[in-house]
């Protein structure tokens, strides 16, 4: 099969772009309002660009909370998504009023950061707390705006629950199972590693 993404005339029952594209890892961006109202939401457009220093981001259609809120506060975490909370993640991405909280909404607890003012959730096995950089419109190649905005952030500080960690001093996935997102509605969470020695010069 060969298809236009454009013109979608892959004659499937749903666009299979996002399913190729998997798994992805999910980003649950809690945010803070300028009225103090905490939000949280998951994002599947996610991953790491940097490491020196570590800077992380997200694709979001214009118009979320999420990015209202980063942009005017300057501040957000992104909370590492595991296979135990895929029922609170799913929940805190009902389509709900600017003034409801998702934590709320969730029946989820938070708990303060060290180098932001915006709260992790509960009970998460890792988070990174961020400082807004920059907020980037993605264009077509004809220059023409998307309906999507690529959200930026540094990472300031570092969360790890430390029962992820072994004795020696590697963090353990296959123990919180991260969650990511496939196409259509499936997810899948990782279950299983394996090593891989690259060549070295």
């Amino acid at each position: 099969m060969q298809y236009d993404p454009e013109l979608q005339n892959h004659n499937l029952p749903h666009n299979p772009f996002k399913a190729l594209i998997s798994p992805r890892p999910i980003a649950w961006i809690s945010s803070t309002s300028t009225t103090n109202i905490l939000n949280l939401a998951p994002y599947s457009f996610f991953n790491a660009f940097c490491d020196t220093p570590p800077i992380i981001g997200f694709g979001a259609t214009k118009g979320k909370d999420s990015q209202r809120n980063i942009e005017e506060t300057k501040e957000f975490v992104c909370n590492i998504a595991s296979y135990d909370m895929r029922h609170k993640i799913s929940d805190t991405s009902a389509p709900v009023a600017s003034d409801v909280s998702e934590f709320e909404l969730a029946n989820l607890d938070h708990v303060p950061s060290q180098k932001v003012s915006v709260p992790r959730v509960k009970g998460i096995p890792a988070a990174f707390e961020c400082v807004y950089l920059k907020t980037i419109t993605l264009e077509s190649y004809d220059n023409k705006a998307t309906e999507y905005d690529l959200i930026l952030g540094q990472v300031v500080s570092i969360y790890i629950d430390d029962q992820y960690i072994t004795d020696t001093g590697l963090v353990d996935v296959t123990k919180y199972r991260p969650l990511s997102r496939l196409g259509y509605k499936d997810y899948a969470s990782v279950d299983s590693v394996f090593e891989i020695t690259r060549p070295i010069k």
